[in-house]
């Protein structure tokens, strides 16, 4: 298999493999893990040219970006590391926002350290924290890009307004959204102001948190331990089965195309524009292979016109009410 093209994330610079890899599922939030598997997923990725690599030191937390640190042992220039601060998640489950510059600074310092690296090459806010000027924040990041810990500067799930007071103390290159057949709120102001801007757009769960892969047929396909069970109001009894309609006419369209639901899924989120990369997330080496494949599937302006129609009826909210407060809108 041949390697992803390459897409810019952004007019500073920054180039990905037009396809990316989210690990966040590797450290158990999605049911069981075998680190064995994982890494030789990241491997593959790497291979592939699956090279921007999304963490977060909120996912475990820190244990995914230790595992994604051993994973990079000896191929560092490979890849494109990405991850996150802000979202502090406490013994409890319970979850916090923090953007002061004395917590940006420890907070990065400590992702180098869990990743065995000595700079980070994107780096996002991962939730906004209202009480500190965004100013603020960005300026303690524009710090550590000046003190080259940090390559490129990232923003995720913040307002339009937002993203435009960020950019005027710092270039940011990326903005990383919720974006997929079923969740397309970004295209209304976010994804505007990001390419008046020149700033590229990540897009995280471009598989619907793995329901557009057609893999699952009802709530209870969850096994224990999945986060999916009983968190996201899309996969609840009710609005499960609704939602299955926009499966099965992707599964249906994938099927004239020769491909997998997943791929079609990630093709759409491909076809939105050269300045998008999604990152669908997996733990398993076919997997990756799969969503790398998704590259090379073309979809017409008349099935982009289906699939559009298809997504019009979504039911559920996207979040639980927890993790909907820590969304600026």
């Amino acid at each position: 298999m041949s390697g992803v093209a390459r897409r810019s994330v952004g007019s500073g610079g920054l180039a990905a493999g037009a396809v990316g890899l989210g690990c966040m599922g590797m450290t158990g939030l999605y049911g069981p893990t075998d680190e064995q598997e994982s890494i030789a997923t990241i491997h593959r990725a790497l291979e592939l040219g699956v090279d921007l690599l999304d963490t977060s030191d909120a996912y475990g937390p820190f244990t995914n970006e230790e595992l994604v640190g051993r994973a990079l042992a000896g191929r560092r220039s490979e890849a494109l590391v990405a991850t996150k601060f802000g979202l502090r998640i406490g013994t409890d489950g319970s979850m916090e926002v923090s953007g002061t510059p004395d917590y940006v600074r420890a907070a990065v310092e400590a992702s180098l350290r869990r990743l065995g690296v000595d700079t980070i090459d994107l780096l996002y806010q991962h939730r906004l924290d209202r009480t500190v000027p965004i100013e603020e924040t960005v300026g303690a990041m524009a710090g550590l890009v000046h003190e080259g810990n940090v390559r490129y500067l990232g923003l995720s799930e913040v307002s339009a307004a937002t993203i435009r007071r960020a950019h005027a103390v710092h270039p940011i290159s990326a903005y990383q959204g919720e974006y997929s057949l079923w969740t397309r709120e970004v295209e209304a102001e976010v994804l505007p102001t990001l390419r008046e801007l020149g700033i590229g757009f990540v897009a995280y769960s471009p598989l619907g948190r793995g329901f557009l892969t057609g893999r699952f047929r009802g709530p209870d396909d969850f096994g224990e331990g999945d986060s999916r069970r009983g968190r996201y109001p899309r996969f609840a009894a009710g609005n499960f089965e609704r939602n299955l309609e926009l499966v099965d006419r992707v599964a249906a369209l994938a099927a004239e195309k020769d491909a997998t639901p997943s791929q079609l899924a990630i093709a759409w989120v491909l076809a939105q524009g050269d300045d998008v990369v999604p990152i669908p997330g997996t733990k398993r080496v076919r997997y990756v292979e799969e969503n790398a494949a998704a590259t090379r599937i073309e979809l017409t302006p008349a099935d982009l016109h289906v699939l559009a129609g298809a997504a019009d009826d979504v039911a559920g909210d996207r979040y639980g009410e927890e993790h909907i407060r820590l969304l600026e809108r």
